[in-house]
């Protein structure tokens, strides 16, 4: 097994601020090994919400580029947006690939078939 550790210089506190209707907010606080902040690093913040699909709920998380918290919540809607625009996307990209590929009768999924 891998030997696991944290990493020590990028340790950071979690916060999550939420309306209860449409979303997270994580704002992350770098701290240092004994738990104070760290000035030296920025804060970090990280928008999450929900889509609804007939499979259900789809995470769609985001970091949102805001330097304050009260910054973080006016990107937020325009950041969800972009990260389901992007999701949406990679799901096309995926159907396509999927209808791009060739089935042969008779043979195996993963790789040709062996004729002997």
């Amino acid at each position: 097994m891998a030997d696991i550790k944290f990493d020590r210089k990028n340790l950071y506190r979690e916060e999550t601020i939420t309306d209860l209707k449409v979303g997270t907010i994580q704002r992350l606080t770098p701290i240092k090994v004994d738990g104070t902040k760290d000035q030296s690093r920025p804060h970090l913040f990280v928008g999450q919400t929900q889509l609804l699909s007939q499979s259900g709920p789809v995470p769609v998380s985001s970091r949102i580029e805001a330097e304050t918290l009260e910054e973080a919540i006016r990107l937020f809607p325009e950041t969800m947006q972009k990260a389901v625009e992007r999701l949406v996307d990679e799901v096309k990209q995926l159907q396509r690939e999927q209808m791009g590929r060739i089935v042969v009768p008779g043979q195996t999924p993963g790789g040709p078939k062996i004729i002997t």
